[in-house]
């Protein structure tokens, strides 16, 4: 029976995505790990990966489509002795995922069992016909290794599984209600506000729908505080330019982010305990500084993760900094790379912002909103007054996960470390 390949799911929170680039032709043959395609998901593009051998019978989602919804079929793949002929209608698809019209045909085929999902939630990846084989044999995918690309169970996995012995499926119980958030006006009702002026209406691409969804989710189920302080740049500064000049031969040049990036990530060090994220019924505390840095790109941002940021020195944060904000203005970003992390910095400074409050990116626990430096007049440690380079930065902190004083804690330590930089190196 030909199989369907399915749009995949290429990271935890895609739901739907644009089939960007078919690397293959009807008539191709394929192996497992050939690549098939190349898909755009909220956040990237990304290539896509045959999980069984065969020969491509019908391609089904046109190239350039968008909005195709996880788990529709996006092409037909035979195996041996099967034709054309033996193609069915493919089931039809949501109507928010344009497909490529098909050939009229005898018989529909029969859809692939949905995505299994562990007892622990955790989604199974599996090929459509080892899925369709394992519902055959009452094989419970759980309980099979798959021996495919990252781990994906295929045909020959499931053919030499053992059938599962079979449970009784509770009878299910009624969902609860969701909690109706109060919703603003509709499209419509905006629109008629704007009737009599000229505008441009730009329809929501995936990136910017995640970006109001996630950030809608943190502002109405966080519940921020923040905390500010005034940091004093002068000695950092004048160390920064002795290392650069030193460091000028190698072509390295280091940022004042470099400084910050480090600094937080020691701080996160210093204060354990606030290097911490909230996962709904408990909180997780990090040991490494996983520290995430919002990248501007067209059209909405990255915050790319700088794992175990702690160990690492300043020169070598500034080379992983710079090939991750080029490969995310180039959404060429893999998901693990803009994943996870406990703490995000934004810095706004470059463009002359003096400060504001950030909005944390769930789940992590707070976030280092970063203004500009600009002379100030200060008191100095004789009380005379001087001028000084001034740095204005405000922590976003989770009160679910780290209480004020600890909050105060963290930030004071980020602050003592950017005022002397040389103990970072110690």
């Amino acid at each position: 029976m030909p199989t369907e390949i399915l749009m995949p799911a290429l990271s935890p929170t895609m739901e739907e995505g644009k089939l960007a680039k078919w690397l293959v032709k009807e008539g191709d043959t394929v192996q497992s790990g050939d690549l098939l395609a190349e898909i755009e998901t909220d956040k990237a593009t990304m290539e896509f990966e045959a999980v069984d051998e065969g020969v491509i019978g019908k391609i089904l989602v046109a190239e350039g489509a968008e909005n195709v919804k996880v788990n529709t079929a996006i092409a037909v793949l035979l195996s041996d002795g099967e034709s054309a002929a033996d193609i069915g209608a493919p089931a039809v698809a949501p109507a928010a995922a344009p497909i490529a019209t098909p050939l009229a045909v005898t018989a529909p085929a029969a859809p692939a069992p949905a995505a299994p999902v562990a007892a622990s939630g955790t989604r199974i990846f599996a090929s459509p016909l080892a899925r369709r084989i394992a519902a055959d044999k009452g094989i419970d995918l759980a309980t099979v290794n798959g021996s495919g690309p990252h781990g994906r169970i295929v045909k020959a996995d499931v053919e030499a599984a053992k059938p599962t012995a079979q449970v009784p499926t509770p009878a299910p119980t009624a969902p609860k209600a969701a909690t109706t958030l109060a919703a603003g006006p509709s499209a419509d009702a905006i629109a008629k506000i704007y009737a009599d002026r000229d505008y441009q209406e730009i329809p929501l691409d995936g990136m910017r729908k995640t970006i109001a969804a996630r950030l809608t989710e943190a502002k109405q189920t966080i519940p921020h505080f923040y905390l500010r302080r005034d940091i004093k740049l002068d000695a950092l500064l004048s160390f920064r330019s002795q290392l650069n000049k030193q460091l000028e031969a190698r072509g390295v040049k280091l940022s004042v982010n470099d400084f910050i990036i480090k600094a937080c990530a020691l701080a996160l060090q210093t204060v354990p305990t606030a290097n911490a994220v909230w996962a709904g019924d408990r909180v997780l505390q990090l040991k490494p500084s996983d520290v995430a840095v919002a990248v501007a790109i067209e059209g909405g941002l990255f915050t790319p993760v700088l794992r175990d940021s702690e160990n690492k020195s300043l020169s070598a944060l500034s080379s992983e900094m710079k090939d991750l904000a080029k490969r995310a203005r180039d959404k060429k970003l893999a998901p693990h790379e803009y994943q996870g992390g406990s703490f995000a910095i934004s810095n706004l400074g470059m463009f002359g912002i003096d400060n504001f409050d950030a909005v944390i990116n769930p789940p992590h626990g707070a976030i280092l909103a970063v203004g500009a430096g600009v002379k100030k007049p200060v008191v100095n440690a004789n009380g005379d007054l001087a001028v000084a380079t001034v740095m204005s930065v405000t922590l976003s902190v989770d009160h679910r996960v780290i209480d004020g004083a600890l909050g105060a804690e963290l930030l004071n330590a980020i602050v003592d470390n950017l005022e002397n930089p040389m103990g970072m190196l110690a």
